[in-house]
């Protein structure tokens, strides 16, 4: 998988602004990326030095449209923690 296909977007909510005064970020990652994939990503599109990536699969909830049941689709999610100092940033003003 290519290198620019691996992050898709960032995550921000208000769980994830608060992880990353701690240093972790958070992004929707490709279905078939794995961590080592991941963390080569982040470390050449940021330019910074990442120490430790959690990834989780978040399925889709289930939706009524009227008579009809439709699924959502299923998204993966990564958590990347970086050395001390290190800083991305997601949103100008942060």
């Amino acid at each position: 998988m290519n290198i620019y296909q691996v992050l898709l977007k960032p995550t921000i909510t208000e769980k994830s602004t608060l992880l990353q005064e701690s240093g972790r970020y958070t992004f929707q990652v490709a279905p078939a990326a794995n961590k080592v994939q991941v963390k080569e990503a982040v470390e050449k599109n940021f330019n910074v030095t990442v120490l430790d990536v959690n990834i989780t699969m978040l399925h889709g909830k289930r939706k009524r449209y009227g008579t009809r049941i439709k699924k959502r689709p299923d998204i993966k999610k990564a958590v990347v923690t970086l050395k001390s100092g290190d800083r991305i940033n997601l949103v100008e003003g942060l």
